[in-house]
């Protein structure tokens, strides 16, 4: 086989090897960036966390969603110039809450306490009280409850409502940056 022959199937064969990494990366995984308050103590702005597609949501996981809200002008004008090249002003927005009960729970929240099939949950991770009433529900399958760790900033289920599932994207795993708070995540 001619140098120039054996070249070039090196080329291709790299290529193809990186094609298939980069869309088993894709099938499998995802990767995101806090933006907001509403996770506060737990996740804060400019966080950067990885996230596994695959796998069952349980509660207390922490997950990434396409929502119902949309990136306004104001949102797009706050990416930087790679998140810019992958969104656009009017597409939905994607949001990072913790999930509280899921398909078939009982919801309630009252006077600051939230239960879930009627027992109150140990939410050590919140940062501000619970606000907002929501009456006892059953969470309709195929949907999640969702809330934020910093009650009284965060937009989630008490205003959203449910969350599909098909529309999480991800649960949060790891968080890889900064680096000096890389780590799992609870």
């Amino acid at each position: 086989m001619s140098k120039l022959k054996h070249e070039l199937l090196e080329w291709v064969q790299a290529i193809l090897i990186t094609l298939v990494i980069f869309l088993i990366y894709n099938f499998f995984f995802a990767t995101t960036t806090v933006y907001n308050t509403s996770m506060y103590p737990t996740l804060v702005e400019k966080d950067m966390l990885f996230m596994v597609k695959l796998g069952s949501i349980e509660q207390g996981d922490i997950v990434s969603f396409k929502s119902e809200l949309t990136l306004s002008e104001a949102d797009y004008e706050g990416l930087n110039v790679i998140q810019k090249l992958l969104h656009k002003e009017g597409e939905r927005k994607n949001l990072i809450k913790r999930v509280i009960a899921g398909p078939n729970d009982t919801i309630e929240i009252s006077n600051g306490v939230v239960k879930v099939n009627g027992v109150e949950l140990n939410e050590p991770y919140i940062s501000t009280a619970t606000n907002k009433s929501v009456p006892l529900e059953t969470v309709p399958d195929g949907m999640f409850f969702v809330m934020g760790d910093n009650r009284s900033v965060s937009l989630d289920s008490r205003d959203l409502g449910f969350v599909a599932e098909e529309d999480i994207i991800g649960k949060v795993v790891f968080r890889f940056m900064p680096l000096n708070k890389i780590g799992l995540m609870n």
